[in-house]
């Protein structure tokens, strides 16, 4: 971009093009159907209703081409931090975190989803970011996403509430967790997630990630049902 005093109208021009550029977001293309900035400029003036759509829409196509960008690396599970069908048409990845009580509200949102979906696949990706606690729950998830009973050991240890060190070591007892994954691996892992979510700008846990659409919070049952749906849609 040119500087304020620059070429193409300094800042005017720059604000004319934002504005342009908007619109043909919202009309759903990189070129604006009117003729002159002046007449770009006048519609939106008459119609500042379209700008919140128009915003919408260009937050959408950019988390898109994130997403597509990352979708090898969001999509393939860490050893058996997964559920559902293998080969699933539709693949619904989660960040979350053990101390995130939002996480364990959408729990039962995802069992229901793989209990009616057959076609599902479920990624869980360990985001730890509320504190030394979460990390060491993530720590022992990839230990036992590794070992095979990741989720034996996710179910039992949301079950027990916050990963207080007493409770992490009562969930790895339940499922027979004995060791930990080399630090080398668990730290190489957690960096790749962290870098993805810096990618997506996710803003917290959980976060969700279904087809070419990223869901932050805990936005329930119909909303992730319904982004399933869309995304097998689009493949028929």
């Amino acid at each position: 971009m040119t500087d304020a005093a620059g070429g193409r109208g300094g800042f005017a021009g720059w604000k004319t093009a934002a504005a342009a550029g908007l619109l043909g977001a919202l009309v759903g293309g990189g070129a604006v159907a009117y003729g002159s900035r002046e007449s770009v400029r006048d519609y939106l003036l008459e119609n500042p209703e379209v700008l919140p759509e128009a915003m919408d829409r260009l937050r959408e196509r950019q988390a898109a081409q994130v997403i597509s960008a990352n979708r090898a690396a969001l999509e393939t599970p860490f050893a058996g931090a997964w559920a559902g069908a293998a080969d699933g048409d539709v693949v619904l990845v989660e960040f979350f975190d053990y101390a995130c009580g939002y996480c364990r509200k959408s729990n039962s949102d995802i069992e229901r989803l793989l209990r009616e979906d057959p076609r599902l696949k479920v990624v869980w990706r360990e985001w730890p970011v509320l504190g030394p606690d979460s990390e060491a729950a993530a720590r022992a998830s990839l230990a036992a996403a590794q070992a095979g009973r990741f989720k034996p050991f996710y179910d039992t240890l949301f079950a027990a509430g916050r990963p207080t060190p007493e409770a992490l070591a009562k969930a790895r007892a339940a499922v027979g967790l004995s060791g930990d994954l080399p630090a080398e691996a668990a730290d190489g892992e957690l960096e790749r997630n962290f870098q993805l979510a810096r990618h997506l700008e996710a803003t917290g846990t959980p976060t969700f990630i279904v087809g070419d659409r990223i869901f932050q919070g805990a936005v329930g049952y119909e909303a992730l049902r319904d982004a399933i749906r869309e995304t097998r849609a689009k493949k028929a």
